[in-house]
């Protein structure tokens, strides 16, 4: 016999027919929440994978934790400068 719960809780009968009915009739996906990581851009982006000696590691780490963000944001902010420049 299945177990009707939901994190420990109990579901109703009544409550999974509820969500059958629901599905057959079908779901509305914009009402649905977007799961993963928002685009960046205009498109998917792709992951580049860098090598950093020690010190350009530690340099980043404590960049990140002074502006309070991600060390790719800060590394993609520092590329976007030096092509500015370019």
């Amino acid at each position: 016999m299945a177990d009707n719960s939901i994190n420990g809780e109990p579901v109703s009968d009544a409550q999974l027919q509820k969500w059958a009915d629901e599905a057959e009739i079908g779901y509305d996906t914009t009402d649905l929440k977007r799961r993963g990581r928002p685009r960046m851009g205009s498109s998917v982006a792709h992951v580049t994978t860098i090598r950093l000696d020690p010190e350009l590691e530690s340099a980043l780490e404590q960049r990140a934790a002074a502006e309070h963000v991600s060390r790719s944001e800060v590394i993609r902010h520092a590329l976007r400068e030096w092509l500015k420049s370019a």
